[in-house]
């Protein structure tokens, strides 16, 4: 009789056990097609039993086509994987996330994940200074591309299209001592903002502008083909999107979305961000080739709440700055 209760008992604990790691997931992320594809089956790799749809596009685009479901009755996500901290924050507000309080937080700065453990950041993409190899000067400082030597050479994303540039904006004006005076100065400085992260790119490596403001790893990956292009970590510091996940309180599969989340902020989820040439948010997890050493990287401050309050007045504030 002990030997059936025995058996009895492992047997149900087996399939405990196959129902959190079995089951059926669907994320709406943002992340570039490869990117995605990488992650997905990275994670369905280590989870065979869970099955992964997912849809990519724009986090506007992914954020209208979440919206339009709710509304419809008939959210289809579990799990969103989208740029920045502000649209999560927004989300949170609304009482859209699941709080995930035995999340797996190991090696994870306190500030990279909402306090009430609703969203996580997975990587660090931060914006910094590139530069021609042509340029008068090597940068060191966010203060010089207001250098006399860089007036009408600096492109920058702008930030009421880009919204990687616009938690950069914030980020400065909120932690560099001149606030907005500092754009102020890169106005007059003659710097152009239009377009996004790509366009800058293009515009220094092709030698029409020598400086610009640009996420870390696009000029890092391109001066590894042979553009002539440098990344500056400025002395001040940096700003970072952070590309955070999160699961919808209306998840229909929440063991199969907690699994996803813990795969990505677990070392070898990590380790898949570092491949794809991004900084990992895991302390205890190698920067890719091209990077400094973290130690060296110093990220500016953000608050996403008084960012999420303050967007409008923060968009109308750079368009007025950069118009004068």
């Amino acid at each position: 009789m002990r030997k059936i209760v025995l058996a009895t008992m492992l047997l149900a604990s087996a399939i405990g056990g196959a129902s959190a790691a079995d089951g059926k997931l669907v994320l709406y992320t943002s992340q570039p097609n490869t990117d995605a594809q990488q992650t997905v089956d990275a994670f369905m790799a280590k989870n065979p039993g869970i099955k992964v749809e997912w849809v990519r596009d724009g986090t506007p685009k992914i954020l209208a086509k979440l919206r339009a479901e709710i509304e419809a009755g008939q959210p289809q996500a579990d799990v969103l994987l989208i740029a920045d901290v502000v649209t999560m924050e927004g989300l949170k507000k609304e009482g859209r996330l699941l709080s995930f309080p035995e999340a797996d937080v190991s090696g994870i700065d306190a500030a990279l994940y909402d306090k009430d453990k609703t969203y996580f950041s997975t990587k660090l993409i931060t914006t910094g200074i590139v530069y021609n190899t042509k340029a008068p000067f090597v940068p060191s400082s966010w203060e010089d591309l207001t250098k006399p030597e860089a007036k009408g050479l600096i492109a920058m994303p702008s930030p009421l299209t880009s919204g990687a540039a616009m938690i950069h904006t914030v980020t400065l004006t909120g932690n560099l001592p001149e606030g907005w005076d500092y754009y102020n100065a890169l106005a007059k400085n003659g710097a152009q903002a239009s377009g996004g992260n790509g366009d800058v790119l293009k515009a220094v490596s092709g030698g029409d502008k020598l400086f610009g403001m640009i996420v870390d790893y696009m000029p890092i990956r391109e001066k590894a083909k042979g553009a002539p292009v440098e990344f500056v970590f400025p002395k001040e510091g940096v700003s970072a999107v952070t590309e955070p996940v999160a699961i919808l309180s209306t998840a229909k599969d929440t063991e199969a979305a907690k699994a996803f989340v813990d795969f990505l902020l677990s070392k070898d989820g990590q380790e898949v961000a570092a491949k794809m040439g991004y900084i990992p948010a895991r302390a205890d997890v190698a920067l890719p080739a091209g990077y400094p050493d973290r130690s060296s990287i110093k990220v500016l401050a953000y608050d996403a709440a008084a960012a999420l309050a303050n967007d409008a007045a923060n968009k109308e504030k750079f368009g007025a700055v950069m118009s004068q």
